[in-house]
């Protein structure tokens, strides 16, 4: 089986054409395209702590043998805590993440623990809709935070979104399909500012600007200077959610942001959170966004360009690249 593989921290990213066939109990899963996440470049710089060597990967869409196109939801969690008894494996203390703690999609087979954890994907294109499994749904459950405030404002309502990149773009346009809110975006780039104008949002700032302040801010840098930005910037009352994993702070006392002001972290999102976002883009084709895709034995090219911030949307990994790619379409 062809498999890439994080082998070490810091280093390139191995291609193995002899990898082993996944094996055990559970649900095997042929791989039809795999997102690149900013979570897999975590994983190679050792910010993630992940056992190695790992065939990386968690936006996987493939076809099951009873089920046939579906997508993979990659938290499985350990079925016997309080989290996982409320549904939010995505919050599980002990949960194996595919592509993060066990092998993931950068492969052309996978094995899953559980038909509960493949969402058939019932008509959607399983390239385009590949990111949805980690970049679409972490930015719904973000944006899920904020929207009875939002909603309880209604057309008053504004919200901050920083950073435009694959997430944010995401979060652009469920904000404006599930919410009435004015929608700004704050990011360093002038070509993703463009591109969240052309997605919906109201305006696009850059920093330095003088951005106003908002009932709620979905960060996706997570910056010390990102969220110092939305710590300034968020109204009394308001709805501060850190997604990105930029390594920065807000300090939370009194006085130091706005009185009453709500501060929460926001991981992934929950197995029931992923039918929502599916059922969603059956019904609203505007949430998938175009992907690039590129061959499996690419991704560290792959990785390389999302570094350089060489992506204006998402790369998808295709096990035969473009040619199947279509084929599948």
């Amino acid at each position: 089986m062809r498999a890439v593989l994080c082998v070490e921290v810091d280093t390139p990213l191995e291609v193995r054409d002899d990898h082993p066939e996944p094996t055990g109990s559970g649900e095997l899963v042929e791989v039809t395209a795999c997102g690149v996440c900013h979570s897999d470049i975590h994983v190679v710089d050792g910010v993630y702590p992940s056992p190695l060597p790992l065939v990386l990967g968690h936006e996987v869409t493939g076809v099951h043998h009873e089920l046939g196109p579906v997508m993979v939801y990659a938290p499985w969690g350990c079925r016997d805590c309080r989290q996982c008894d409320a549904g939010l494996e995505n919050i599980c203390s002990n949960s194996t993440e595919a592509g993060l703690l066990t092998d993931g999609g950068y492969a052309d087979r996978l094995m899953v623990p559980d038909q509960r954890y493949l969402a058939p994907l019932d008509g959607l294109d399983p390239i385009a809709s590949a990111p949805f499994a980690c970049g679409g749904l972490t930015a719904y459950r973000a944006v899920d935070h904020t929207l009875q405030r939002l909603r309880t404002l209604a057309a008053e309502a504004r919200v901050l979104v920083i950073g435009a990149g694959g997430l944010g773009q995401f979060a652009i346009r469920y904000l404006r399909l599930l919410s009435e809110a004015h929608v700004a975006v704050l990011d360093l780039s002038p070509d993703k500012r463009a591109t969240a104008l052309s997605l919906g949002a109201h305006e696009a700032f850059a920093p330095g600007d003088d951005i106003g302040h908002y009932d709620a801010v979905v960060d996706f840098v997570g910056a010390a200077a990102t969220l110092e930005t939305a710590g300034q910037v968020i109204l009394k009352q308001g709805v501060l959610v850190a997604v990105g994993l930029g390594l920065g702070t807000v300090g939370v006392g009194f006085g130091a942001i706005a009185h009453e002001a709500t501060v929460l972290t926001s991981v992934w999102g929950s197995r029931s959170q992923l039918d929502e976002l599916l059922d969603l883009a059956r019904r609203e084709p505007s949430v998938i966004q175009p992907v690039e895709t590129m061959n499996l034995v690419d991704a560290e090219a792959a990785h390389q360009r999302l570094r350089a911030g060489d992506v204006a949307g998402r790369i998808v990994l295709v096990p035969g690249g473009a040619d199947d790619a279509e084929a599948v379409r």
